[in-house]
C-alpha cells in the first residue's frame, strides 16, 4: 500500500510538472501538487 502511495506521488507530481510548463490550468495544477505533496509527507511519516 505504501509503494503505490508513493507511486500515486510521483505521478502527480510529474503531471503538475508537465501542466505547469505546457499551459496553465488554473488551480488545477497546484492542487495536484499540493496531493502529492501531501502523499509524500504520509509516506515518509508511516514508513
Amino acid at each position: 500500500m505504501g509503494n503505490l502511495l508513493y507511486l500515486i506521488a510521483v505521478i502527480l507530481i510529474i503531471g503538475w510538472a508537465i501542466g505547469f510548463f505546457a499551459y496553465s490550468a488554473g488551480s488545477v495544477i497546484h492542487i495536484l501538487l499540493v496531493i502529492a505533496i501531501i502523499a509524500i509527507i504520509l509516506r515518509v511519516i508511516r514508513g
